[in-house]
């Protein structure tokens, strides 16, 4: 990867893991759950002027990046418990740019999101640390991915999180900011 691309995916894009462990899984489930803790000790170092730079030419700022996190994961969360009490469903998706835009993303303050995250991962690492091996096979449709099991998209989520975290922490270091006020 160069130029642009490195900024948009800076740990790589990600790739669907073709086996899966359940050691795996376990780790990609503690990825999630520290997430939020992760995000909140590196974007609550940031000023208010900072956090409105974007990460890449037309990209999000990192009150945006916070917003959309939230965004996803509730809607991943809902995914999950639709995977576990129905049959194969049909996920809906959603224009993330344009949510992106919405007036709660540009000028709710990250305080809410970041507060809404840890108890969304609290939540939703319960549910995931509660699944066995027949549950981690149930499946989605995703209209773009197309049909993933859930142990696999564990692996996404927990790569999500820390391809937006990266995307903040890069930036920070690019601009050579210090972590405390």
């Amino acid at each position: 990867m160069t130029g642009n691309e490195d900024l948009r995916f800076p740990i790589g894009r990600f790739v669907w893991p073709a086996e899966v462990s359940p050691e795996q899984v376990r780790g990609w489930i503690d990825e999630i759950e520290r997430h939020p803790r992760e995000l909140r000790d590196v974007v609550t170092s940031l000023t208010p002027a900072q956090l409105e730079v974007p990460y890449r030419p037309e990209g999000w700022n990192s009150r945006q990046v916070v917003h959309h996190l939230v965004d996803s994961h509730v809607n991943s969360y809902i995914r999950f418990k639709w995977a576990l009490t129905e049959p194969r469903p049909l996920i809906k998706t959603y224009f993330e740019d344009r949510w992106a835009e919405l007036p709660d993303s540009v000028a709710t303050p990250i305080e809410t999101s970041l507060r809404l995250l840890e108890a969304l991962h609290e939540r939703w690492t319960v549910l995931l640390r509660a699944l066995g091996p027949v549950e981690l096979v149930r499946e989605l449709v995703h209209p773009e991915w197309g049909t993933a099991s859930l142990d696999r998209v564990i692996a996404m989520y927990a790569w999500h999180g820390k391809h937006h975290l990266a995307h903040i922490t890069h930036l920070v270091a690019r601009e050579g900011w210090t972590w405390d006020r």
